[in-house]
């Protein structure tokens, strides 16, 4: 292995994989060095219950990916290197203690006769939404898709200014400010349609009453709406694989079960770094850390030279934490609500927006919540070569639990070690969807359960199991990600970058973050 590169990259999640690519594709010479045995940080796949029953160990949703800007860029490259996509046009449904559902799809009249159903009025309110949606979508897409500067962002600013006008741009600022319950409680009349909207919000740490929310569950269930949702054909890892294959025929290197200890300096300067067994490798232009920002502060040895900066790592506030449940099954669930469910990538099992506050308020308090959210992904319904002929698997996402238990809010369960309560606290969940769908336990093969810390210990980005690698609450999103001063992964280290799911524009599967520091570095 040479012990110098044009940049060395630390970590091998999507961010660091698009970063490493595109600077390749530049002509770097780049190295990519991960702690864990595989690469794809969230975005892996694997033989988790039993032979021929292919899970996605944490992201299953690719649709941001599929539209992003990374992808747009080097999407024909990576399908001549195996990429392929499975399209979902049944996209998510919620169901309800009543009986009733609800669910996105993309065939026309669909979604609207469903919602005209529970009210007339809101299947007009979504005619009206779906209409003014490209317009909109425009707008808050140019902002995700740039670097958060202020005078990038200004010129945004100003181009929806003229081109809107104020009252317009208002409400859009308005939307981006506001909490789920606030925005779909004006929007909508039937509790059932606001819910299935908010479950949303609980993928990205918005619990219904959170400021800064709203936009999430508009965005998806839009984009779901107009476009419809893709998953990996074959797994989520697709991308990963497609992507490792650009990046090594470019000549780059992508080193697994590799620590990186420290990053090493020399006069204020960022010159490489030190593994686990002490080798050191120099980097020439830039070393890159796909870190936590608690992560950067032990790659540091507690200090950058900047203790304003330093107090905003350590001050990083995390999500609260995911467990994930891996089902090989027999058949697919048998929802008491409609067998239409059967048909959808998601179904989320989350009745209520009371629900859903107490739910993220018993997790933050260290509980283990009495009713937690569920998102119960159906991928061999989309994409039926995961598992053997007949056979399915189910991916169950259990939001939100703390990283470290304190109690159990039902008062049940009494240890508060994951490694004893994960498997008691699944056959919760399981019970959960049995309400929905009777006979799931006798359909199970074999279950994979993975904590929260099992979660961290896979990826150290994932504190407590945070799957999205920091809160997005106002106060550390847009200039704040993960500090003012910072979004852009700049650090007060010359040659040292911050990337990542941390670091504008979060989380997700688009490689925002990873992709805009390279084309700075590179060029675009």
């Amino acid at each position: 292995m040479p012990q110098e590169y044009d940049a060395i990259i630390i970590g091998a999640g999507l961010n660091s994989l698009a970063c490493a690519a595109h600077l390749g594709a530049k002509g770097w010479r780049v190295a990519v060095f991960e702690q864990a045995a595989t690469p794809g940080g969230a975005v892996k796949t694997l033989e988790l219950t039993a032979p021929g029953f292919r899970h996605d160990w944490a992201a299953m949703n690719l649709s941001l990916f599929a539209g992003s800007a990374f992808f747009k860029a080097y999407g024909e490259d990576l399908g001549r290197y195996g990429l392929a996509f499975a399209p979902a046009s049944h996209c998510f449904a919620s169901v309800f203690d009543d009986g009733k559902w609800f669910g996105v799809s993309t065939g026309a009249g669909e979604t609207r006769a469903r919602i005209a159903a529970f009210s007339e009025a809101d299947a007009e309110t979504w005619d009206r939404l779906c209409g003014e949606f490209p317009g909109t979508a425009e707008i808050i897409f140019a902002l995700l898709g740039n670097p958060m500067q202020m005078h990038v962002q200004g010129r945004l600013l100003a181009k929806t200014l003229f081109r809107k006008g104020f009252s317009w741009t208002a409400e859009l600022v308005r939307l981006l400010l506001s909490s789920p319950r606030q925005f779909l409680t004006e929007t909508f009349q039937s509790e059932h349609i606001r819910t299935t909207l908010a479950a949303w919000g609980m993928h990205l740490d918005f619990a219904p009453d959170m400021a800064g929310g709203a936009v999430f569950p508009y965005l998806e269930s839009m984009a779901n709406q107009h476009f419809g949702m893709v998953i990996g054909q074959g797994g989520a890892d697709t991308v990963t694989r497609a992507v490792v294959a650009k990046i090594e025929a470019d000549g780059g290197e992508i080193h697994c079960g590799k620590r990186v200890s420290k990053v090493l300096r020399e006069g204020g300067k960022a010159i490489g770094i030190e593994l686990d067994d002490g080798t050191q490798i120099k980097a020439r232009k830039a070393v890159i850390a796909n870190v936590a920002p608690g992560g950067l502060m032990d790659l540091l040895e507690g200090q950058s030279g900047d203790e304003t900066f330093d107090g905003k790592m350590r001050g990083f506030s995390h999500a609260p934490g995911t467990m994930m449940i891996h089902l090989a099954l027999d058949g697919l669930p048998d929802w008491s609500a409609s067998e239409e469910l059967k048909q959808f990538a998601y179904v989320h099992i989350a009745p209520l927006l009371d629900q859903m506050a107490r739910t993220y308020q018993q997790a933050k308090a260290g509980l283990l919540p009495d009713e937690p959210v569920l998102v119960v992904g159906q991928p061999t319904v989309v994409d039926p070569s995961r598992a053997p002929e007949g056979k399915h698997t189910l991916w169950v996402q259990v939001r939100m639990v703390p990283g470290e238990i304190k109690a159990d809010a039902g008062g049940e369960i009494t240890s508060t070690d994951w490694a004893e309560v994960k498997e008691i606290y699944a056959d919760r969940a399981i019970a959960i969807i049995e309400r929905h769908a009777p006979g799931l336990a006798q359909k199970i093969i074999h279950r994979t359960v993975v904590s929260p810390l099992d979660l961290q210990a896979d990826n150290p980005n994932l504190v407590g199991g945070d799957q999205i690698a920091g809160s997005h609450h106002l106060s550390q999103n847009f200039l704040f990600r993960p500090a003012l001063g910072h979004a852009t992964g700049k650090t007060p280290i010359d040659g040292l970058h911050l990337t990542g799911a941390s670091v504008w524009p979060g989380a997700g599967t688009g490689a925002g973050s990873g992709y805009m520091l390279a084309q700075k570095l590179g060029g675009k």
